[in-house]
């Protein structure tokens, strides 16, 4: 069982990398001039951009910026939480899995944190001191967690 943890942990490193390298390498051109209506325009943010080795921002013509981690998938922050403590625990991990830190949690980015959890004392990451989740729906590149149990779109 210890080899298989560790073979997880090797591949969720290399995909991490992965995700951070085609982040770094493939960034799409900023638009020359915002072509949609009024509407989708009004919900993107001037919120500065976040990308490193944790977290990326992206943008959604329904909820504008958003935080991803590094392959894309959004990041939630729940309402019921306070700073640097996570309140979903039990079954509500098994809709909202905890975005959590598989490597070393030296070195993070400026606004990025980790916390200990007290129900399983796994590591979590943290934005501005708010837990950080999935929505265990959403696939890569979708946020259709936004407004779902107290849980809102994570925002830079």
């Amino acid at each position: 069982m210890k080899k298989s943890n560790s073979i997880v942990i090797a591949v969720i490193i290399v995909i991490v990398i992965a995700g951070g390298a085609y982040a770094l390498f493939h960034k799409s051109p900023k638009p020359a001039a915002a072509t949609t209506s009024s509407n989708s325009s009004s919900k993107q943010s001037s919120a500065p951009a976040v990308n490193n080795a944790v977290l990326i921002t992206k943008t959604s013509s329904t909820v504008g910026q958003y935080l991803a981690d590094p392959s894309g998938k959004a990041l939630y922050t729940y309402g019921a939480d306070t700073s640097g403590i996570s309140n979903c625990t039990g079954s509500c991990l098994a809709s909202w899995p905890a975005y959590q830190d598989t490597g070393s949690t030296t070195n993070l980015p400026a606004s990025v944190s980790t916390i200990k959890r007290t129900d399983n004392s796994e590591v979590q990451y943290t934005y501005k001191g708010k837990p950080l989740y999935y929505f265990a729906s959403d696939g890569s590149s979708q946020v259709t967690g936004n407004g779902v149990d107290d849980f809102s779109v994570a925002v830079p």
